[in-house]
């Protein structure tokens, strides 16, 4: 199952959001800058000082009460225009361990880049609230607050947020509004009515053995064999244990151990992460005792995502805004993903952390490919061109700016003004 891409570029139907959206041309450029900047110095999960500086610098000068270092390095901006609901546009700050391929004149030259464009959801969110502040007023009332969320690759930054008292410092909200960068056109958008993202849990494990010269194995327990058993044995969850209608994955992302050909070491750590499974702690208890190692393994969960399950009605009335700002050929259907991510803790899934309930979200995916890569991408049909497209977390992931961030201000805008109530 794929996005509906169709064929048709026809322009889009003027829509409410229009009006507002004509204070945008002349921020674009301030805007592409503000992009280019944070893609050229990207900053890993829990580190993200500079970039939230940039933004809160952002939002203060679009007249937004500021609040920075909440949960770390996060950034809420407040804006109030009387009474009415509580709308949250939440970007996210930080970027990946991985070292840019891309070629581009301002990619990242470390170890870090924005392989998931977290850069074009903040400069998007940057847009939308300069437009949302500059706008009439009786084109919304209410309470608009825009968050920089820190660490959501390591689905930590939004549960230390609301343990800061998130939702104490800008009061508890309606509606909280997130868009993410994916591998379709740039100028559309796709929305599903049902989970979006996965839920997951990451395991660190370490496996203990005996060390000693690889020429006596025989007086060793090698942990990296029976590591390699367990890396062998988690996707039976997957072949064996899930239904076949089940979307369920496990994924080994890291194998660490010993130093020298000529040595078996006496450990061997493995980063596990689960999408909606169980039974990684059996399978790895079971194979260090098949092995027969000197002492249980350590089994610690890092961290826990919720599935991110929209609000259908409210779903629903953000997708009615996007088909009347950008046409209903722009506007896809997009199926389940077993991406992860933190986003749901902001709703229901959230309220052990933030003791409320009934907070709705609206998430959709945003095109981020330009014309020309699409054309250009080999195969026929949407599903082929997806499949050859960079996708997020690949090294040679880049979005568009040209025609991505413009449509990432229209739709986030489009979206927080069918959230908030019109001035009467």
């Amino acid at each position: 199952m794929t996005a509906t891409v169709p064929a048709s570029t026809s322009a889009p139907s003027p829509g409410p959001a229009s009006a507002v959206l004509a204070a945008l041309p002349p921020l674009l450029r301030p805007l592409t800058t503000l992009y280019l900047d944070l893609h050229r110095h990207p900053e890993p999960s829990g580190g993200e000082r500079r970039t939230a500086g940039r933004f809160a610098d952002w939002l203060e000068s679009a007249g937004y009460a500021t609040t920075r270092g909440i949960g770390g390095h996060g950034v809420a901006g407040v804006l109030r225009r009387g009474e009415g609901p509580t709308v949250v546009l939440r970007a996210e700050l930080d970027a990946l361990p991985v070292r840019e391929t891309t070629g581009l004149a301002y990619a990242s030259e470390g170890p870090v880049s924005h392989a998931c464009g977290h850069d074009l959801h903040l400069a998007a969110a940057a847009g939308a609230a300069s437009v949302l502040a500059g706008a009439a007023p009786e084109a919304w009332r209410g309470t608009l607050v825009v968050v920089g969320q820190p660490a959501e690759e390591t689905l930590e930054g939004a549960r230390a947020m609301l343990a800061d008292g998130l939702y104490e410092r800008v009061g508890r909200p309606d509606t909280v509004l997130a868009q993410h960068g994916a591998p379709l056109p740039a100028g559309m958008v796709a929305h599903g009515y049902g989970p979006m993202t996965a839920g997951s849990v990451t395991f660190k494990v370490v496996v203990h053995g005996r060390g000693g010269h690889a020429g006596a194995p025989h007086l060793t327990v090698d942990p990296v064999v029976t590591a390699a058993h367990v890396v062998t044995r988690l996707q039976t969850v997957v072949a064996r244990e899930a239904a076949p209608s089940e979307q369920v994955a496990v994924s080994v992302g890291s194998f660490r151990a010993g130093e020298r050909a000529n040595v078996v070491p006496d450990r061997a750590e493995l980063g596990i992460t689960v999408r909606a499974a169980a039974g990684v702690e059996r399978i790895v208890r079971a194979e260090c005792a098949a092995s027969g190692c000197p002492r249980e393994p350590e089994i610690v969960r890092e961290c826990e995502s919720p599935v991110t399950h929209p609000d259908p009605v409210t779903t629903g009335a953000v997708r009615d805004a996007h088909v009347a700002h950008f046409g209903a050929e722009r506007v896809a259907m997009w199926p389940p993903s077993l991406a992860t991510e933190d986003f749901g803790l902001f709703g229901d899934a959230g309220r052990a952390v933030h003791g409320a309930e009934g907070v709705r979200l609206a998430y959709w995916m945003l095109g981020v490919v330009g014309p020309a890569a699409w054309a250009a991408a080999p195969g026929e049909g949407a599903a082929a061109k997806l499949a050859a497209l960079p996708a997020n977390h690949a090294p040679d992931f880049a979005p568009d700016v040209r025609t991505a961030l413009p449509a990432g201000v229209g739709a986030l805008t489009a979206a927080a003004l069918a959230c908030l109530a019109p001035r009467r």
